[in-house]
């Protein structure tokens, strides 16, 4: 199952069950935590998004409630893809400082991690997402831009 476009809603429902489970490693410090939510992470930025549990539970519970989406609103899988993976980095940076008792570092990557994510719920700001539309401008000409 290929995503083609992506229904901004959920999204941000996705991020908002990221900041959950983000919040949760920050207050626990607990690799098992951090390291759930790198797996998660690092499914939808290497296998795809359709690998996402929340946005199944989006698509299955949230959405058939909602209004559909116009086509001009849904958003190209590709930059949300690479925050994904932007988020693996974080989450891993964090999972590896709480298992090696350097907790600072651990908390560090998992707030970091954790502003982001709230950014997209709360706000529709997607950090990864700039962060790719920005390098997106320095590839080379021709470069591709498939999943």
């Amino acid at each position: 199952m290929s995503v083609t476009t992506l229904d901004p809603r959920g999204v941000r429902f996705t991020a908002a069950m990221t900041s959950v489970i983000l919040a949760l490693g920050l207050v626990t410090t607990s690799w098992r935590v951090m390291a759930a939510q790198m797996v998660l992470f690092g499914l939808c930025a290497f296998i795809g998004m359709q690998l996402n549990p929340w946005g199944a539970l989006y698509r299955t519970t949230v959405q058939p409630k909602l209004a559909p989406v116009a086509p001009e609103e849904r958003e190209d899988p590709a930059p949300v893809r690479f925050s994904q993976g932007v988020g693996f980095v974080f989450a891993l940076v964090a999972t590896i400082g709480y298992a090696a008792d350097l907790t600072a570092l651990g908390i560090a990557a998992n707030a970091l991690a954790l502003v982001a994510a709230l950014l997209n719920a709360v706000f529709g700001y997607c950090l990864g997402c700039q962060m790719y539309l920005v390098l997106r401008r320095f590839a080379p000409a021709g470069a591709s831009t498939t999943d």
